[in-house]
């Protein structure tokens, strides 16, 4: 509706032209000077005036006809009959004084002929396009260059394979639509002309296309290829393509399932807008039922352990007790229900599907989960609310690579999100939480057992994430922490010190009892280490050492450390560069005097 408010009618748009035309015929059947000039003038306007009215024919039957080269060549050739008809009645009979005013040359009409020339051209490749009989969109793909494009062929080519994509056989459909995802790969200014050219529509088109896996994996990749950019996604989104993305994904093989959720991703990870639209489209339950595939049933104790198999079943009765305003029609939903759906046949070839493709539908699906999941509070809650979290555990656990990573990822924006909404935070890691506790066990192995920074360092920003959801006597969880403040790698030693930090922090209830665990673990050595390391480091060092003087100034660990006179240095140098720590290093000092005011009591200034 909108398109036909801002332009008009394809139809309105010929028949300017064609009235033109026969305005020009009529100037040169009155012309009095340069009439042969004016008689081949008149001849191309002829020429021209029999392919507009057969474009015409073709727009009326066209349900689907792709206007865009339509209008851009009408708009040229139209401007070209207006020079013709502007030229050619100067040629009338006129009064002497106006013969002088307005003088013709030669030179003038074979500029005009240059002109229409280059029309005719335009014409016949248009025309090229939509007669089948010329090889045109039922007879391949038509890969001529149009005088009109001769200074962009890019241009060509995309009008080319966009009206083979919206009006030809599906053969030609799928083969254009491979070309389109090629020239978009690695070139944003294809991409640019791709969607400014009215791309994005027919792919999404030959995306719904059922009955051909094929037309459906290629409209899949030019729409991945394309989605790099937050204002090509919000193109997808505002022609209608998440609903669309979210059918097939739901509905289509393993292969185009894999390409579909890779699209997902992709357009989550650029646009928030397509981050909440697909989650109001619930593409979160596909997602996480897809993950979850096969992943309990190859599980011994879920087949021959009652415990696995009541897990499962308390996690579902937590999830429907657990439901959150906005989503009260949201439930979970188990892979055994997705199947059901389907047909036999069907829900067989899924199950006969080679590893490495079950493999590449989990981290394409992972991957979509971890891009949802990243700073939305609301999907957090969505994919908790299914038995998201206790699948992304069991994969954390089972498998390895990019698929373990992207579940790591996934579980870290969860966790981030819990953080930051206390619901959240109260219903999906309670302590008594069976998902909970199993996302815990897993952060706490991939920690301590895996010699893999890259996997370490979201596990141990997950572990800080969740830091005042753990009681006081849970203190497996700080220990872990703790080692990794003399990790080799500075990076995990720093985000050691963070996760540290909000166990230890004010806002944290248990920050007593927390940073007396803490100190217990030998904590304070590796910290005063972490003083003389780079500025990131040295400073989520001293904040976690003023945390635990506040809360533990009394600890004889800190005294023998001599944690007050390195206080003391980071007083006149760290604080000089991070002004805003000034507060908590005096408050730190003036705590650690109170303890120590034997020893050093001038120190007694730093009273606040």
């Amino acid at each position: 509706m909108s398109s036909s408010i801002e332009e008009k009618r394809i139809e309105d748009e010929l028949s300017y032209p064609i009235l033109l035309a026969e305005r020009v015929r009529l100037a040169v059947d009155e012309s009095e000077s340069f009439k042969a000039e004016c008689a081949e003038v008149g001849k191309q306007v002829d020429r021209l005036s029999q392919m507009l009215r057969t474009v015409v024919r073709f727009t009326t039957p066209a349900q689907s006809l792709y206007e865009r080269p339509i209008r851009r060549v009408v708009s040229e050739v139209s401007k070209n009959l207006e020079r013709s008809l502007t030229l050619v009645r100067k040629c009338k009979r006129q009064s002497v004084l106006r013969r002088v005013v307005t003088i013709v040359s030669a030179a003038d009409f074979r500029k005009l002929l240059n002109l229409l020339d280059a029309s005719v051209g335009d014409m016949r490749w248009l025309l090229s396009i939509f007669d089948s009989e010329n090889g045109g969109a039922s007879g391949g793909i038509v890969l001529t260059l149009p005088p009109i494009a001769s200074n962009d062929p890019m241009l060509s080519w995309v009008w080319s394979y966009i009206a083979a994509i919206q009006m030809g056989q599906l053969s030609d459909r799928i083969e254009a639509a491979i070309e389109l995802a090629s020239l978009a790969k690695d070139n944003d200014r294809n991409k640019k002309i791709i969607v400014e050219e009215g791309g994005v529509p027919p792919l999404l088109k030959l995306l719904k296309e059922t009955a051909s896996s094929e037309a459906q994996s290629a409209a899949a990749t030019a729409l991945y290829n394309i989605a790099n950019d937050q204002e090509r996604v919000r193109v997808i989104v505002s022609e209608l393509g998440v609903p669309t993305i979210v059918n097939v994904l739901s509905d289509s093989i393993m292969k185009v399932q894999i390409q579909v959720a890779s699209l997902v991703a992709r357009m989550a990870e650029h646009d928030a807008l397509a981050q909440d639209d697909f989650a109001r489209e619930n593409v979160i339950r596909p997602l996480v039922t897809l993950l979850s595939f096969e992943t309990f049933v190859d599980d011994p104790r879920a087949n021959s352990g009652k415990q696995s198999i009541h897990t499962i079943v308390q996690i579902n009765k937590e999830m429907e007790k657990n439901s959150f305003v906005g989503s009260k029609n949201y439930r979970p939903y188990l892979y055994s229900e997705y199947c059901s759906s389907r047909s036999g046949q069907n829900r067989k070839d899924r199950e006969n599907e080679k590893p490495e493709v079950k493999i590449k539908l989990k981290i394409a699906c992972a991957e979509a989960l971890w891009m949802l999941a990243r700073g939305s509070v609301a999907n957090s809650r969505r994919i908790s609310e299914t038995k998201g979290l206790l699948c992304l555990a069991k994969l954390v656990e089972k498998e390895q690579g990019e698929l373990q990573f992207n579940c790591l990822m996934t579980i870290m924006e969860i966790t981030a999100a819990a953080e930051s909404n206390a619901d959240l935070r109260r219903a999906a890691f309670k302590t008594n939480s069976p998902a909970a506790k199993a996302v815990v066990d897993q952060l706490l192995r991939v920690i301590n057992d895996l010699d893999s920074p890259t996997l370490q360092i979201p596990a141990i920003k997950s572990i800080g994430s969740l830091a005042r959801t753990f009681p006081a006597r849970e203190t497996r969880v700080i220990g872990p922490l703790v080692a990794h403040l003399s990790h080799r790698n500075q990076e995990v030693a720093t985000e050691a010190a963070i996760a540290l930090q909000k166990f230890a922090s004010p806002q944290n209830f248990l920050c007593m009892e927390h940073s007396k665990a803490i100190i217990e673990f030998n904590a304070v050595p590796p910290l005063m280490r972490l003083l003389r390391c780079n500025d990131r480091t040295q400073l989520h060092g001293l904040v976690l050492l003023c945390y635990l003087a506040l809360h533990a100034g009394n600890s004889e660990a800190l005294e023998q450390a001599r944690v007050l006179t390195a206080l003391e240095g980071a007083d006149r140098t760290v604080v000089a560069q991070h002004p805003e720590l000034k507060e908590l290093v005096s408050e730190a000092l003036y705590h650690l005097n109170l303890y120590h005011a034997g020893v050093h009591p001038q120190r007694q200034a730093y009273a606040p």
